[in-house]
């Protein structure tokens, strides 16, 4: 089956700068799971991913405004340090380091840039916004969407959508 509008797409992906550092990688973890067709990714992957089948790999540069955005001015704030969020179980905080914060529209990665004794000011431009990125796409399965995840806007399942 090709991904199309209503599909439900599991994939791996790697992101490497233009230099060839790999940035990010999910091969080695759980495949993402996303109804396609329903602005549920980033444009440029979606576009990337478009008329794939199982087991297709892609490898794509993509410009920051099909996926990160482009680096907006004015994008400091100060949170209590309490508001982040990391993969350790408690870091230091330092300027530089990347956290995440739930926010309105959900978890968000942010870049720390100034830390005080109870508040930090980041940055909540992606670490990766205003960046050219290489892509790498390992389609895992498609498969039809159901009616419920039309209905929902998402996909339901593993590496989707958990109600």
């Amino acid at each position: 089956m090709q991904i199309l509008k209503g599909s439900v797409v599991k994939f791996h992906y790697r992101i490497k700068d233009l230099d060839g550092k790999e940035l990010e990688s999910n091969f080695s973890e759980q495949a993402v799971a996303y109804l396609h067709g329903y602005n549920n990714m980033m444009p440029g992957i979606e576009k990337s991913l478009e008329s794939m089948s199982k087991g297709d790999v892609l490898e794509v540069e993509l410009e920051a405004e099909e996926t990160y955005g482009e680096i907006q001015a004015d994008s400091e704030q100060r949170i209590s340090v309490k508001h982040l969020v990391s993969k350790d179980k408690k870091p230091k905080w330092k300027a530089g380091m990347t956290a995440v914060v739930n926010s309105e529209q959900g978890q968000r990665e942010v870049t720390i840039l100034k830390v005080g004794k109870f508040m930090v000011t980041v940055d909540t431009n992606h670490p990766l916004a205003g960046k050219t990125l290489q892509f790498e796409f390992q389609v895992e399965d498609v498969r039809a969407a159901t009616d419920e995840e039309i209905e929902h806007g998402h996909a339901h399942g593993v590496g989707g959508h958990h109600h």
